[in-house]
Order: structure tokens, then C-alpha cells, then sequence
């Protein structure tokens, strides 16, 4: 494959989708991936769940991926958001994907209709099969309820094109684990903002960050100082973005950064049902928040 898996890396945000009365608001996705780009961030998620995924048409879909990638223009890796409990619908979106050229994709388990271990394993064999394009696996039992055993990702490593993991488990026992069952070179990547620190300690190489939404040059700083070793400095930014972690998740996500990101004038905050927007306790704690991290409009 043209692209090296050792290019995802660093504050990669999982991108919200700008709305504007009930439709996509293109342009200021547009501005969004340039401010993200020019702030430090090391890589694009777009169509991931913060990204309202769920609740967006296929047609929606397919065009926020390839705004992104029209957008990035090669600067940073794309790893679109291709997944599905559906195997024949992650295909789809995968190939699209694909075609447009996004770098990688984002990969989740199957939720609500629960595979099994095995059935997780042809789910991902049977996206291999189908389109050349590196995955990353997305393992997040909080929400999918199912997840990939380290047993189960030491099989999936093996498949040609699957080449890493965003991990949104919270348990800093994986990375390790999954040294040890996964072929050399497997990405560790985080799907959790507050454990990043201790991730990155236990030799992750990054973070999907939904925090990095709003706050792109210090997600981008604190990864920098992760990926040198300096985790002095990192600790000290980990301090000052803890108030923020927490204020993004303190409502259904995303309408809490999505919030945010309206305070900075970059959209709206818009979302789509059945999340609504930030009530207003949320936006006391989100403000306070930004003012703690330094983050003004």
C-alpha cells in the first residue's frame, strides 16, 4: 500500500458535522478542516459519531468524506468513517470511501445486533476482501456493547489491510495485550481523551479526539510532547484540558462540543434528534471549561 499505517498519528479529530436548518452546512465543514489543519492536528476523522454519523443519509454521508478529503488535499491523513453493523452497507461506504481518496477508514463493531467473536472476524475478513484500504479497527463496547478481544485483534492484524485499532475501551491493560497478540508495527490509538496521557505512556501512537474539535493546537501539543517523550509537559496540558474532556461528555455527544465550537464562530449548534442541543447548565460547564484551557472566541 502507498500509504504507511505509521502516518496515523498524533490529535486526530473526530470532526462534527456543521448544521444549518436541518441540512449540512458545507461551508463551514469547509472552514473546519482548514482551521483543524492549520492548528496542528496530524490527521481528519470525518463521519465518525461525533461526527452524527447515525443520523445522516448516505448521500450526506459520502459528501462530508469527500469535502474532507477535497479540503485536506493531502496535507494530513483522511481515515474516513465507513462502519456499520451491516456488512454489506460497510462495504459500501468503505468502497466509497475509497474512490474518493481518503487515506484509511474507520472501522466499528457491530452494534445492537451483537455478533460473536468469529462473526466480528468475517465482518472485517469480508471488508478486506472487498476494497484495498487500510482500517482501523473501532472497538467501543460502551456503545456497541460488543467488543474485539485482544484474541480476536491478534487474528484481525494478520489481515493484510487492517492496521490498527482506535480503542475507546478505557483500559490501559489493552495496549500491552495487544502488543504482544498483534503483528509488528499494529497502531494504538486512543478513542478516549481523558486516558490519552496513560495510553500514549503504554505506547499508543495517538488519539481521536473529540476534544481536538475545539481545541486543536493544545490536543496537538499535548500528542507532539507524548510522541517526544516529554511527558512532563504533556501531564501539564493533560491538567489543563481535563475540565474540557469532561465538559464534552457532561450532555450526549456532540452536542456539547458542538456547542463549543459555536462559541469559537466556526458553525452552529445544531444537532439532529433524537440528541438535542446543550441545555443550559451544559453551557455554563462548557464555558467555564473553555476559559480554563485558555480558549477564547
Amino acid at each position: 500500500m502507498a500509504f504507511a499505517r505509521e502516518n496515523i498519528k498524533g490529535s486526530i479529530p473526530a470532526l462534527i458535522t456543521p448544521m444549518k436548518d436541518g441540512k449540512v452546512d458545507e461551508a463551514a465543514f469547509r472552514k473546519l478542516v482548514n482551521w483543524q489543519i492549520a492548528s496542528g492536528s496530524h490527521g481528519l476523522v470525518p463521519c465518525g459519531t461525533t461526527g452524527e454519523s447515525p443520523t445522516l443519509s448516505h448521500e450526506e454521508h459520502m459528501r462530508v468524506v469527500e469535502i474532507c478529503v477535497e479540503e485536506a488535499n493531502g496535507r494530513v491523513p483522511v481515515i474516513a468513517g465507513a462502519g456499520s453493523n451491516s456488512t454489506a452497507e460497510a462495504i459500501m461506504l468503505t468502497k466509497h470511501a475509497k474512490k474518493v481518496g481518503a487515506d484509511a477508514v474507520l472501522s466499528v463493531t457491530g452494534y445492537y445486533n451483537r455478533p460473536s467473536q468469529e462473526g466480528l472476524y468475517r465482518h472485517y475478513a469480508a471488508i478486506t476482501e472487498a476494497v484495498d484500504i487500510p482500517i482501523l479497527l473501532y472497538n467501543i463496547p460502551g456503545r456497541a456493547i460488543v467488543e474485539i478481544s485482544v484474541e480476536t485483534m491478534g487474528r484481525l492484524s494478520r489481515l493484510a489491510t487492517v492496521v490498527g485499532v482506535k480503542d475507546a475501551t478505557a483500559n490501559l491493560m489493552r495496549p500491552s495485550r495487544e502488543r504482544a497478540a498483534c503483528v509488528q508495527g499494529w497502531r494504538l490509538i486512543s478513542g478516549e481523551d481523558g486516558t490519552a496521557l496513560g495510553y500514549m505512556a503504554h505506547g499508543g501512537h495517538g488519539c481521536i479526539s473529540v476534544t481536538a474539535n475545539v481545541a486543536p493546537k493544545l490536543c496537538a501539543e499535548f500528542q507532539n510532547a507524548c510522541m517526544q517523550g516529554a511527558f512532563d509537559r504533556a501531564l501539564q496540558l493533560q491538567d489543563q484540558l481535563m475540565p474540557l474532556h469532561d465538559a464534552m461528555f457532561c450532555e450526549p455527544s456532540p452536542a456539547p462540543v458542538k456547542y463549543a465550537v459555536s462559541r469559537l464562530g466556526l458553525c452552529t449548534d445544531e444537532v439532529r434528534l433524537p440528541l438535542v442541543a446543550a441545555t443550559d447548565s451544559a453551557r455554563k460547564q462548557i464555558d467555564a471549561a473553555l476559559a480554563s484551557a485558555g480558549i477564547k472566541n
